[in-house]
């Protein structure tokens, strides 16, 4: 599902610039490598409506473990349209959008709205945004195979400006799913019961609803010697038993008018699902059943670095702003009780080493304002 567009400490009462943004994007780690181009325009009609447009692909090359364990490697993309509309009235800002991403084996549709109203001068912002969705599943080599899912976002936002330096904001977020919320392609492992040193797969069962909640508390301090210094705690718990909590702390810090480098450090926690095992004992040993390793409890940690080009009022003709930036994100994730039954050796089931990896995320972007 994709959420609304709704900004961490953002102001409100102001219309996004006319600008046209493209950035290319690349992930590569667990077997897994996606990629490819973004591109979003921005244009004012008039002082108070500004529309959008953005496209989005995602081409995949998979071969995690995942996927190795029970089929073969494969390759897809995913094509993702978004057209958006925001209107300004006094000191409130309102924002229409509809997305649709499609493959070959998975159709989503998203509407939001969202409304945000400055008080106090400016000082502090209210958000309230909701999101509806609905997606349509289907299966690769199944024709027969379609699968319903409806998922529902709600969210409230405050901003809240506390110094001349320092703007803290709280976000809570609710989600509702319901319907076909599994992958039809993921499959559970359970002891084979005519042989212990071997075990035998089935496919995954998972519940059909799921509530999610989450609360989020940011901050941000510029500092006097053209830099800023970010914080961010996110607490998240739904229905399915997982908990998890995310820690980031980011600086930025500018090197002269136009250049900034900047950093960041990010740690991720979950506890697994309460249907989540890695071995079952045996077929069918509970109603819902669940091996996908982000139903497990694991870790990860992200480092990341960049650079920012920024040229104001240049020479290009009908270019007001020029920003071109490189970002690079490495992950590791650690896995406390999901097993790589791929892992090269004679091991019993239960008691194949367990599964880490890293990843490389990076990312190349220009924006033009006009």
């Amino acid at each position: 599902m994709v959420l609304f567009p709704l900004g961490p400490l953002a102001h409100a009462a102001t219309l996004p610039v006319d600008s046209v943004d493209m950035l290319y994007h690349r992930y590569d780690g667990g077997g897994m490598v996606i990629d490819g181009p973004v591109l979003l325009a921005r244009k004012s009609v008039g002082p108070q409506v500004s529309v959008s447009g953005q496209y989005y692909v995602d081409m995949v090359s998979a071969a995690s473990v995942d996927v190795l364990a029970t089929a073969s490697a494969y390759k897809e993309e995913r094509t993702e349209y978004t057209l958006g509309v925001d209107y300004l009235y006094d000191r409130a800002i309102m924002s229409l959008g509809f997305t649709n991403s499609s493959e070959n084996d998975y159709e989503a549709n998203t509407l939001y709205f969202t409304v945000s109203q400055e008080f106090f001068g400016g000082m502090s912002t209210l958000t309230l945004g909701y999101a509806g969705g609905w997606d349509e599943v289907g299966k690769r080599g199944n024709d027969s195979f379609s699968e319903d899912a409806d998922r529902r976002n709600f969210q409230l936002g405050l901003s809240q400006v506390l110094t001349r330096n320092m703007l803290v904001g709280l976000d809570l977020e609710v989600v509702t799913d319901e319907g076909f919320l599994q992958n039809p392609y993921r499959q559970n492992r359970y002891l084979d019961p005519n042989d212990a040193t071997a075990f035998l797969y089935q496919p995954e069962r998972y519940p059909e609803t799921r509530t999610s909640t989450a609360v989020a508390a940011r901050a941000i301090y510029h500092l006097p010697y053209r830099a800023s210094i970010r914080g961010e705690y996110r607490y998240f718990t739904d229905t399915w038993g997982i908990q998890a909590h995310t820690v980031q702390l980011g600086y930025v810090h500018g090197l002269n008018q136009h250049w900034s480098l900047e950093g960041s450090v990010r740690y991720y926690r979950q506890s697994e699902a309460d249907f989540y095992s890695d071995l079952f004992l045996y077929e069918n040993s509970q109603n819902h059943l669940a091996r996908d390793k982000e139903m497990s409890a694991f870790s990860g940690t992200t480092l990341a670095t960049g650079a920012v080009y920024e040229w104001k009022q240049t020479s290009l003709p009908g270019i007001k702003r020029l920003q071109f930036s490189l970002l690079l994100d490495w992950l590791n994730f650690d896995y406390d009780n999901f097993r790589d039954v791929t892992a090269s050796g004679n091991y019993l089931p239960g008691e194949e080493p367990l599964y880490s990896f890293d990843a490389l995320v990076t990312r190349a972007s220009l924006i033009l304002e006009y």
